[in-house]
């Protein structure tokens, strides 16, 4: 499974929209089996889409997210554990070992209640790519 955060300065990016980083992490039953950076450099939502899902992002763990965004990463099968905080690190680990739900890695101002992991399955159409289709 390959799991991305977007980083800034060592922790998760508090907004997905803007990161400018992605740390890339396969995790093998819940191990580390390897990990790698990526710029997204991408401003347009459906162009950071797209770039998510070309990089073999099966979940993506971040901040804030608009719901644009989360909505094309899920019809694409990507996994979206939005509203997280923290040491990058940390959470990554808390993920690994199934903690995330935690809510130490919650942001603040958000309620229990909101933080659900969001996911698609691969293979389905995306909307964007829909789109790009027809214009």
């Amino acid at each position: 499974m390959r799991v991305a955060i977007p980083t800034w300065t060592a922790r998760v990016s508090p907004v997905f929209d803007v990161a400018k980083h992605l740390l890339l992490v396969d995790l093998d039953g819940g191990a580390e089996a390897g990990r790698q950076e990526a710029a997204i450099e991408e401003t347009e939502l459906g162009a950071r889409a797209r770039r998510v899902v070309k990089l073999g992002v099966d979940v993506l763990i971040c901040g804030a997210i608009s719901a644009p965004l989360e909505a094309m990463l899920v019809s694409s099968g990507v996994q979206v554990v939005p509203h997280t905080c923290g040491p990058t690190e940390e959470v990554l680990r808390a993920f690994a070992s199934g903690r995330l739900p935690d809510e130490a890695f919650l942001m603040p101002g958000c309620c229990r209640r909101r933080r659900r992991y969001r996911g698609g399955r691969r293979g389905d159409q995306c909307a964007f790519d829909a789109q790009e289709d027809t214009a």
